[in-house]
């Protein structure tokens, strides 16, 4: 495949923008080698500048659920903006989002719009504590929350010392009140709470991993983490920026029949612009203001445009969208495995409705270390053939490829016979 135009614009992006994009994973710093820059999307394809089309297993990381140009969302977009892009003031379409947000959600009681995810999740961390009185959050490692100060923090030298930053700019006395744990491991919190259950105002998850690779949870411990959070007064907050909407119509919590106290949501909630939310029970959302004392703002939050292409996305949504996705899912995780299993690779698929990973590795992948076991390099192989094959995964090995409902028997076999091909070259 020719790259001439994408290599062009990148070294021309490098002369005005950081690393030449405005997301570090765009970079392809993961992958070697030059990003590629996209021109149009429609359905479950996407075509660069250079006129390359590629089955697109990225789908804007996450809200594209129904494939690139959505013709229901398209329209309601279309339609909205001819009668004006914003108010910075109250309009009906953010009420009538909320509303179904709040009809679908079971542990979602009140909700309030936002920008983005990491928004979102800054907003339920200063509300949590602001409801507690307490400082310090729990969060675990892989998961990713965002690059607010407080979720930029990484575990200090023993299971259970407190937050060192982890990324520069984030000050220590912000970082040390972060107690990083790992993931799927409920005797960890357990003994996180034995020691500074008063303390804690927080724990943040995400009930599915989507940011280390799709690592579901196991059985028992997203129900650990909501009792031992209850008998100790925390705020259990599920970050579902990803897996709300996605993975069922009530997200995770739906799916796995526990509730959080609060939610983060985003991505398919504005159906391909930006947008995030926070929502959970009455008495913690009755905090912000100006019901409350904990204040956020957003001078764009309740975007019109956004709100109109959330609502479509949602109304598009139904049980039997639900059940061909998660098939969809199954036969390319499936297939996956069944074709490095013959081609003597060692591969682990994990997946979710509507995501899946792979991982270069021999056994289960539960947990961080599970993910930083796998084989990068081989990974960086994969995703360079099939990018030359006109498959398109994310340009990181710790990340989850989404599915979408534009994604059919077409696409589903040429992605497993472009994969065929591939991993035959890497046995």
């Amino acid at each position: 495949m020719d790259h001439d135009k994408s290599a062009n614009l990148i070294a021309r992006a490098e002369r005005s923008i950081p690393g030449g994009v405005n997301s570090p994973v765009r970079a392809f710093k993961g992958v070697g080698g030059t990003p590629v820059f996209f021109a149009s999307g429609e359905g479950a394809w996407i075509t660069d500048v250079d006129d390359n089309r590629y089955i697109d297993y990225v789908g804007s990381w996450g809200p594209m659920l129904q494939g690139h140009a959505f013709p229901p969302v398209i329209e309601a977009v279309r339609a909205r903006a001819l009668r004006g892009l914003g108010f910075g003031a109250p309009s009906e379409i953010e009420v009538e989002l909320a509303e179904a947000v709040v009809e679908r959600f079971p542990a979602i009681a009140k909700v309030r719009m936002v920008n983005s995810g990491t928004e979102a999740t800054m907003t339920a961390i200063r509300l949590a504590r602001g409801h507690t009185g307490r400082d310090m959050i729990v969060k675990f490692q892989g998961c990713y929350h965002g690059h607010s100060d407080a979720l930029l923090a990484e575990a200090g030298s023993g299971l259970l010392t407190l937050g060192l930053p982890n990324s520069p700019g984030v000050p220590e006395d912000t970082a040390k009140h972060t107690l990083t744990l790992p993931f799927n491991d409920d005797e960890a919190v357990a003994t996180a709470f034995g020691r500074y259950g008063e303390d804690i105002a927080a724990v943040i998850v995400e009930p599915v991993a989507g940011n280390m690779g799709c690592v579901p949870p196991r059985p028992g411990y997203l129900e650990a983490l909501r009792k031992l959070t209850s008998d100790a007064g925390t705020v259990l907050i599920f970050d579902e920026v990803i897996t709300g909407f996605r993975i069922g119509s009530a997200g995770a919590q739906g799916c796995f029949g526990v509730l959080p106290d609060l939610t983060t949501l985003g991505k398919v909630i504005g159906g391909g612009l930006p947008v995030g939310a926070i929502g959970g029970r009455t008495d913690i959302m009755n905090r912000l203001a100006p019901v409350g004392p904990v204040y956020q703002a957003g001078t764009l939050s309740g975007n019109p445009l956004a709100m109109t292409a959330g609502l479509a996305m949602l109304d598009s949504l139904d049980a039997a969208f639900y059940e061909s996705l998660a098939s969809t899912t199954d036969r390319l995780a499936d297939g996956m495995s069944a074709l490095a299993e013959a081609h003597g690779v060692q591969l682990a698929v994990n997946r979710a409705c509507g995501m899946f990973s792979v991982f270069f590795k021999n056994g289960t992948v539960g947990n961080y270390d599970d993910v930083m076991a796998a084989d990068v390099d081989r990974y960086r192989r994969f995703f360079h053939a099939m990018l030359e094959q006109g498959v398109y995964f994310a340009p990181s090995a710790f990340e989850t490829a989404f599915v979408s409902g534009a994604h059919g028997d077409a696409e589903v076999l040429r992605t497993l016979e472009a994969a065929d091909r591939v991993l035959a070259s890497l046995a």
